[in-house]
Formats: structure tokens, C-alpha cells, sequence
């Protein structure tokens, strides 16, 4: 259920402030998101034990659920086939394109050059056949070579910005090339 999930949630982030979990975080053992995953996992066994506990102790009142209800509609929703660490690892991955996206867009807005941000930002995401270089040129008052310098400069800051916030969750700078092939792993698995 949706509202035990953000309590449970809710519970995870107070525990980890109040006991500073993170202060047995060791980069030597791994990446941060892995610490914050085992962190979880452990804690969801733990409150799965409570939960347990108490409905054997006959103190949780029984409620019947229409169980046709539910295999129907049970059904009806679409098989995701990752597992729980999968989709953990995508969500952390577009966090940090999103993060990466919203800098860029900071920067490109601070120089003055929001409008150009905003025509190129599909170029980023889109097939080069999708946006024709001419056209956006013409869009943009440019010719069309002066077009694709303007996207070939975009995606190599976007490059730039991505390796520089990838640096911020990793040990070491030699372990930047590494972490951008996960990320794209992670991004491209299905």
C-alpha cells in the first residue's frame, strides 16, 4: 500500500539521520548507492519481522479481500521483470541525468542563453535524423553548420557535466569511465 511504503520510507531516512548510519559508510567497500540499498534492505527485514511478529501475536484484526478483485486487476498490470535492485539502480540513474540536465539548463539560462538551451534540448535525447540541422537552424536565426557546432558543443558540455556529478558519487577519478558505462547499462536494461 502506497501510504505504508511512505511511512516506511519516512522511517528508513529518520532512522539514518538519528543512529548516523552513514557514518559506517566505507568507500573502500563500494559505492554510496549500494550502502544505501543493503541499508534499506535491512531495514525492510527487520520491520517485515515486527510486522510478522505482531500477527502472530492475534492482535491484527482479520479483513476479508475480495480476492477476485484483486487476481483481476492483479492481471491487468504490465510484468516488470526487474527486480527491486534494478529498478533501484534506474531511478539512481535518472536522478543523476536529471540533476546533470537541470545544471546545464542552470548554466546555459546564467549565460543568456536559455532560448538556445531550450530549442536544443532534444538534441540531446533525439535522433540527429529527428531534428534537421537546417531547420533548427532556421529556428534559431543560424545557418545550418552553425547549427551543429551549437548541438556538438551542447552534448559535449552535457559530457562534461555528467562525468563532473559522476565524480561526486565515486571513490576515485579512475573510476568515472567505469561508473558512466554502469550508468548506461542501467539506463539501457529493460
Amino acid at each position: 500500500m502506497p501510504p505504508d511504503a511512505e511511512d516506511l520510507t519516512q522511517e528508513f531516512f529518520a532512522r539514518l539521520l538519528e543512529h548516523n548510519w552513514i557514518a559506517h559508510a566505507d568507500q573502500l567497500k563500494g559505492r554510496f548507492r549500494s550502502f544505501l540499498l543493503m541499508a534499506m534492505k535491512r531495514f525492510l527485514a527487520k520491520e517485515w519481522d515486527k510486522a510478522k511478529t505482531l500477527k502472530r501475536g492475534g492482535q491484527m484484526r482479520l479483513v476479508s479481500v475480495p480476492l477476485e478483485t484483486a487476481e483481476t486487476r492483479y492481471c491487468q498490470e504490465p510484468a516488470d521483470t526487474r527486480t527491486p535492485e534494478q529498478l533501484f539502480e534506474k531511478q539512481w540513474a535518472l536522478t543523476l541525468l536529471a540533476s546533470v540536465l537541470s545544471r546545464l539548463r542552470a548554466d546555459y539560462t546564467r549565460d543568456g542563453k536559455g532560448a538556445l538551451f531550450h530549442a536544443l534540448e532534444p538534441c540531446l535525447v533525439g535522433s540527429r535524423e529527428s531534428q534537421p540541422y537546417a531547420a533548427l537552424g532556421g529556428e534559431l536565426g543560424m545557418t545550418e553548420g552553425a547549427a551543429r557546432v551549437a548541438v556538438c558543443r551542447l552534448r559535449e558540455r552535457y559530457r562534461e557535466c555528467l562525468k563532473a556529478e559522476i565524480a561526486h558519487t565515486v571513490a576515485s577519478p579512475a573510476e568515472v569511465d567505469e561508473e558512466l558505462r554502469h550508468l548506461l547499462r542501467v539506463i539501457t536494461r529493460r
